[in-house]
């Protein structure tokens, strides 16, 4: 990052550089490779810790699902070492760096960890938060914290690593990550509709889902996004991840219950790898440079009516995941936008994150609602429990904190 970006090579040096700013009273920006760092409010500190140098694999146990790495270590890597063993991150985690910029380096785990970044899978088998079983951590004292561990099964009190997983860094520096992995899938498959308008997609997406024939990624790409992608027209998108002898009678009967809607046809293994890595990392959204970037969120059965709401708010770029209840927007960076992406998350009862967007905007605007006055109350309490003087990643989710 810059000459005052700190980077320990172990657990020790990152406590002991935050307990010397804690002493201080300095400000530290948090970062692994800075891949997200256009991601939340700008941060305004002297220095910077980084975790970069925490690489590497402690722990894998094939036969217990169970990996666990320190935080700087490429996600890649996590997912290669996996692969060789037949296994995979059920999270799905996004590779966001053609969205959000290079950075310094490959997407960390301790980064995804600490954004609770998940992929399409997580409408069918949760988000990353569901998967943590233990983390280590310094928290804004300099005092290394564990919570969870090694097992699935794990009564340790009070479940921290949930309460880290999606804190961006503000209460703690993840050091150290277990996390719960699968058998990877023998075959993928998808089941594409085309040229549906939102509602009609939203409709089959619920279907698709409410079936029994195991749908792991459910979405939504209008015409132009699915362009992006090399699709000539709409297409509504239901994946299917099984054992290869499963995946002709299972595609099958799913799209029997799609004749209503026109019919549809069946994209094999690697297209389907393809397609789904592109909705993963946000592909089809084809945001330009300077456009500011969201991520809604809402009930699925939300998400064609907040799609409707954004296009007549603004130009808007979009596509929907997770069934219709994730709307991925780009835009003009302008206080009309964001306000008619405020209004439509707050009209579905929803939520929003700005994922993109130059500082100054980031800082005018926020980058996602403010909270009811007792839950921010809350925060407050947490925030300081963990890191008393504020050091940590001050103002990233929230000015003042």
């Amino acid at each position: 990052m810059s000459a005052e970006t700190i980077a320990p090579a172990d657990e020790a040096g990152i406590a002991a550089a935050i307990g010397a700013a804690h002493a201080a009273g300095t400000p530290l920006a948090v970062w692994g490779n800075a891949t997200k760092a256009a991601f939340g409010r700008p941060v305004q500190a002297a220095g910077a810790v980084s975790v970069r140098n925490l690489t590497g694999i402690t722990l894998y146990s094939p036969a217990e699902l169970v990996i666990a790495a320190r935080a700087g270590t490429p996600v890649a890597e996590i997912e290669a070492a996996l692969a060789a063993k037949g296994q995979h991150l059920i999270a799905e985690p996004p590779d966001l760096s053609a969205l959000m910029g290079p950075g310094e380096g490959p997407p960390t785990l301790g980064g995804a960890v600490a954004c609770n970044l998940s992929g399409p899978r997580r409408i069918a088998l949760g988000a990353m938060r569901d998967h943590v079983l233990g983390v280590r951590a310094v928290n804004g004292t300099g005092e290394v914290i564990t919570s969870g561990g090694r097992v699935l099964k794990n009564v340790t009190g009070l479940d921290l690593a949930k309460l880290l997983t999606g804190a961006r860094g503000t209460l703690a520096v993840l050091t150290e990550v277990t996390l719960k992995v699968l058998p990877a899938p023998e075959r993928t498959a998808t089941v594409m509709l085309r040229g549906l308008d939102p509602a009609r997609a939203v409709a089959a997406l619920s279907a698709g889902l409410g079936s029994p024939y195991g749908v792991t990624g459910a979405a939504h790409l209008p015409a132009a996004a699915a362009a992006r992608v090399g699709l000539p027209a709409a297409a509504t998108l239901l994946r299917i991840e099984e054992f290869a002898d499963f995946i002709p009678y299972r595609t099958g009967r799913l799209a029997e219950t799609f004749a209503a809607h026109g019919g549809s046809e069946v994209l094999d293994h690697e297209a389907s790898l393809a397609l789904w890595r592109a909705v993963r990392d946000a592909a089809p959204l084809g945001a330009a440079p300077e456009d500011a970037v969201w991520r809604v969120s809402v009930r699925p059965s939300a998400g064609a009516e907040v799609a409707e709401a954004l296009a007549r708010g603004f130009e808007a770029k979009l596509f929907l995941d997770w069934g219709g209840g994730l709307i991925w927007v780009a835009g003009p960076a302008t206080e009309a936008a964001h306000q008619a992406v405020t209004a439509a998350a707050r009209a579905a009862g929803g939520t929003f994150w700005l994922m993109r967007a130059d500082a100054g905007f980031r800082a005018a605007v926020g980058h996602l609602p403010e909270e009811p006055p007792p839950l921010a109350a809350l925060t407050r309490r947490v925030k300081a429990a963990f890191d008393p003087k504020g050091i940590l990643n001050p103002g990233r989710i929230f000015a003042g904190l």
